[in-house]
């Protein structure tokens, strides 16, 4: 998630996290979600209660980037033979924080400065990138929003292009990086009247050329640029609403999308963008390594698990066909639906689960919060 200081990424980070932790959620949701590093979940969800219950806001991070890692365990479902057939069990994310600055001025020291370049190798391993467009900053700016948006794209191509020769080994365009590059405005609910719509014309009709200049420069670091898409997707996001003297945690906008776009958008994405053949081998290779997974899991495959996961992941993809595949990455409107009730109804929880985040995109779509890619 990438954004200049004060857009909101910890304030984010704090909510989606102590949100999924509420009694409510944890009843309402086939899964939980669970910090791998169990003191980094504390002070998450510290910093969640003390938003509820103080309108008390996280501490900025000033110096140093942190990556939380959280699985995503399905509840116990009751076949346990059944769940061996699945080819995996659980899922992962992996959010990176940062501090916003390191885009915006120099770094004090060749000690900073190298944690920023291990930082941004660990954010272009990620397989969707969030690119917060301040809600505070527009409202700032009402009428000549134009200022601050061309002046934040022009942060971020100025930070990325210099950081190039630190990034690329050797000057080789990268494999692995974030091919999904989503505008994102955080605060959205400072701007109730900007629907995904007006807030994606907004962008191109004031910042277009800087969007522009923005994916070029990461067409540069990356092998395949045709597989890419930067300014394509669009999401409203809001951590809370914030009351004189009260923040109320309960009224989030788009968060609930979060695990939907990093587990089913790239899956949907690479497939097509295989069909339409603009995947190089290796790079196709590297992201449709775990495609055969998704897809065996979503139109209900059962496949034995022999072993550890990342072999199973590599003979999965080899024995479903493209048709499969495909037929997977499209699942929409009533057959999704239909697909979902029938995974409820045999409580295979892991399907339930995918098919679910597939209807919350849709869902996303038909709020008028998300908007995703036609190409």
């Amino acid at each position: 998630m990438f954004g200049a200081s004060g857009s909101g990424k910890t304030v984010m980070l704090s909510s989606f996290y102590g949100a999924t932790q509420e009694p409510q959620y944890r009843q309402n949701n086939l899964f939980h979600v669970v910090a791998d590093d169990a003191g980094q979940g504390t002070r998450l969800h510290q910093s969640y209660l003390g938003m509820k219950n103080s309108a008390r806001l996280p501490m900025s991070n000033h110096f140093s980037a942190t990556s939380y890692s959280f699985s995503v365990r399905l509840k116990d479902e009751p076949d346990a033979k059944a769940m061996k057939k699945k080819p995996f069990d659980a899922l992962r994310l992996v959010w990176h924080d940062y501090p916003g600055e390191w885009f915006e001025q120099n770094v004090s020291g060749p000690e900073e400065a190298q944690r920023r370049i291990d930082t941004f190798k660990s954010l272009l391993g990620s397989d969707v990138a969030l690119l917060l467009v301040d809600g505070q900053r527009l409202l700032d700016n009402a009428g000549e929003e134009e200022r601050y948006l061309k002046a934040l794209l022009a942060t971020f191509h100025n930070g990325l292009l210099s950081l190039k020769d630190d990034l690329l080994e050797d000057g080789k365009p990268l494999v692995e990086f974030p091919r999904i590059w989503i505008m994102a405005l955080s605060k959205s609910d400072l701007l109730p009247n900007l629907d995904v719509f007006k807030f994606r014309d907004l962008l191109i009709e004031k910042a277009g050329d800087e969007m522009a200049d923005l994916r070029q420069v990461l067409a540069g670091l990356v092998e395949g640029s045709d597989a890419l898409s930067v300014g394509e997707d669009f999401v409203l996001l809001s951590s809370a609403r914030f009351d004189a003297g009260k923040v109320e945690v309960t009224e989030r906008i788009g968060l609930d999308l979060i695990l939907p776009l990093a587990a089913v958008l790239p899956f949907e994405r690479h497939l097509r963008w295989a069909e339409l053949k603009l995947l190089p081998a290796k790079v196709g290779e590297k992201l449709l390594s775990g495609a055969g997974a998704l897809a065996a899991v979503l139109v209900g495959i059962k496949i034995k698990r022999p072993g550890p996961i990342g072999p199973v992941l590599k003979f999965v993809g080899l024995v479903l066909s493209q048709e499969v595949l495909n037929d997977a990455a499209k699942l929409a409107g009533d057959r999704l639906q239909v697909l979902h009730a029938e995974a409820l109804a045999k409580r295979d929880y892991l399907t339930a689960a995918l098919t679910r985040f597939k209807i919350d995109l849709e869902a996303g779509e038909e709020k008028r919060i998300f908007i995703r890619s036609l190409r």
